[in-house]
């Protein structure tokens, strides 16, 4: 594995009185795909922004769509050459820092490997909470942005990650505000209609009435809508240097302008605030500045 740059795991540092955003996620190109908007918007207002990684995303796809488990997939390889994406996307986005906590993929829900004890999902919470904790400390984080917990993408890396950032904000008093990252349903099913439109020859799931139904109930409980239109492109290239998981996948397959129709927006949902800033929110620093 490569050096890591200033970019990954940053050297402590004394933090300066900026402002700073924390996006926790479960693997490289979570960060992008769900919060690459934010991420390139903040970044260019002066905050900074830190991207927190859980897993190395072994059990993602080896290059040219090779599965786990299947004649030439090596988890180690895998989560190099993730890493290397994660990088280099962050680096477009303008992150200023990103953390690796370094534990191993679960794979989804369906697959023998989410059972191995040394998984991210079977980590006890308050272990990982508490790594999480010191890294609100080191970067005194105002602003925490994570996954919806039922949110339909039953990912047990997913659904790790959001329980364990919960806990951890429940231990520290330094996040003012945190968030769940939404997709509204609407948007995944202009999403399809998009892509039948254009004549896109990909295998888009169709949608799944329980998925669409519970995306539906979180999508009434939204309370911020961040316009990120001006840096949708920059979100799509940051996407696509996470070219061993998307180069086959719907996201690269959608063209630009249908990207940009529906990425427009970036969506959350208020789960904690001290400040007091009310709702509906177009800034996830209301209240703060």
């Amino acid at each position: 594995m490569t050096e890591p740059s200033r970019l990954l795991t940053g050297e402590n540092e004394p933090m300066s009185e900026v402002p700073t955003l924390m996006a926790v996620h479960a693997h490289p190109d979570d960060e992008s795909s769900s919060t690459g908007g934010i991420l390139a918007r903040y970044a260019d207002e002066g905050v900074r922004t830190v991207v927190v990684t859980c897993t190395n995303g072994e059990y993602g796809d080896a290059p040219g769509g090779i599965k786990p488990g299947a004649k030439g997939h090596d988890p180690e390889v895998v989560a190099r050459i993730r890493r290397g994406e994660l990088e280099r996307a962050c680096a477009l986005l303008g992150v200023y820092r990103v953390e690796l906590l370094d534990y191993h993929d679960s794979g989804m829900a369906d697959w023998e490997y989410r059972t191995s004890t040394d998984a991210f999902c079977n980590v006890p919470i308050g272990e990982a909470a508490s790594r999480l904790v010191r890294l609100f400390e080191k970067y005194r984080s105002d602003v925490v942005v994570t996954y919806a917990d039922d949110a339909g993408y039953d990912h047990p890396d997913h659904v790790h990650t959001t329980r364990v950032t919960m806990a951890a904000i429940e231990r520290s008093e330094i996040p003012k505000k945190a968030y769940w990252s939404v997709i509204r349903a609407s948007s995944f099913a202009r999403f399809r209609e998009l892509l039948v439109e254009r004549g896109v020859e990909i295998d888009f799931p169709q949608p799944n009435p329980e998925i669409v139904r519970r995306m539906r109930e979180l999508e009434e409980r939204i309370t911020t809508t961040i316009d990120v239109s001006r840096f949708v492109e920059r979100k799509r290239a940051a996407l696509q240097l996470h070219a061993s998981q998307i180069e086959e996948s719907f996201f690269a397959k959608l063209p630009a302008d249908a990207f940009r129709t529906i990425f427009a927006d970036e969506d959350y949902i208020r789960v904690h605030d001290t400040t007091g800033a009310v709702v509906p929110e177009s800034d996830l620093f209301d209240g703060m500045r």
